[in-house]
């Protein structure tokens, strides 16, 4: 019959840390998402985001922030949940 499994803290961390690593790397797409959007607003296109030059910058200078941000929750959440 199935052996019952028990859960280890290292596969609780990994699951936890995989999700958190996903998770952040949706937040970057979506700041990517309204910079990209406010650069189609400077060309008139029927978008919702910043419709100057001032507001472009500012979202790609949040975005670049955020996403360096992101990344260094991404490493340290990733080693956190690879310990043995």
């Amino acid at each position: 019959m199935a052996e019952e499994r028990k859960l280890s803290m290292a596969e609780v961390r990994k699951t936890i840390s995989t999700s958190l690593g996903s998770a952040f790397g949706f937040v970057i797409a979506l700041v990517w998402s309204n910079v990209v959007l406010g650069g189609l607003a400077l060309t008139n296109a029927p978008m919702t985001a910043p419709k100057d030059a001032l507001g472009l910058v500012i979202g790609i200078v949040v975005a670049l922030v955020l996403t360096i941000f992101m990344i260094v929750l991404i490493i340290v959440i990733g080693r956190w949940g690879s310990k043995a």
